[in-house]
């Protein structure tokens, strides 16, 4: 326990080392792209280095000589898809951030409220939503996300709304499939076992987390199949 408490302060201490590089960040919103990817790399080290937390990805399965399986007719040519994964920890953000090109997060409004953070995350894009049911107006959100996609930028969400313990299974909100119907895109989702060393709460352990990448899923997928994909490969 005395080397998560360590950790933790170190870690608090490197945010707060951040702050003044993230409002430098504020004058351009590449600039702050690039400054929120080193912090986040700097969580993974630190991950590794003070409690011993590896990470290993985990693309869908291609055929013997590595190409992958015939391309779905439901996949986009662009390549564009809605990344709808598991949440666990900070740690699975963590490794999005850092390798999810221009991403962008549907998240509770609140964070954006965090100083110097808060503004950090909607320079780059990232989108605040009231969690209160019937409070966020879809049709005024995904018009948010349809401009951030039309810039090229690739939607992160996480369909359970919140952090969940290893072995929850709350039901997905129809926010996601909200956003798939209407824009048209794909869901890709993402499994985790991340909670099994970086708790909510409690004891960080060491080990090898994993993410798994599952195949793409059409926009007209049900909320029980993408919760079945997203669960199968998760603590």
């Amino acid at each position: 326990m005395l080397r998560t408490i360590i950790f933790k302060f170190i870690l608090f201490i490197w945010f707060v080392l951040w702050t003044p590089l993230l409002l430098v960040g504020l004058l351009s919103s590449k600039l702050e792209q690039k400054f929120i990817f080193l912090d986040a790399a700097g969580v993974l080290f630190l991950a590794r280095v003070i409690v011993g937390i590896k990470y290993e990805i985990h693309y869908p399965s291609t055929n013997e000589d590595g190409i992958p399986f015939k391309h779905n007719i439901n996949q986009r040519l662009d390549g564009r898809s809605i990344i709808a994964s598991k949440h666990m920890s900070i740690l699975e953000v963590a490794i999005l951030v850092t390798h999810v090109p221009n991403y962008f997060f549907i998240m509770k409004r609140e964070l954006l409220w965090i100083p110097i953070y808060g503004w950090a995350f909607a320079r780059i894009g990232l989108i605040g939503v009231n969690r209160k049911p019937g409070a966020t107006n879809m049709n005024i959100l995904a018009e948010k996300v349809t401009k951030n996609i039309m810039k090229g930028m690739t939607l992160i969400i996480f369909p359970e709304g919140t952090r969940v313990a290893p072995g929850a299974r709350p039901k997905l909100k129809r926010g996601l499939l909200f956003l798939a119907t209407n824009l048209k895109l794909p869901i890709t989702p993402v499994g985790v076992d991340t909670g099994l060393y970086w708790p909510k709460r409690g004891k960080i352990k060491p080990g090898t987390t994993h993410v798994y990448f599952e195949n793409e899923l059409p926009s007209s997928a049900t909320l029980e199949e993408i919760s079945e994909a997203i669960n199968r490969h998760s603590a």
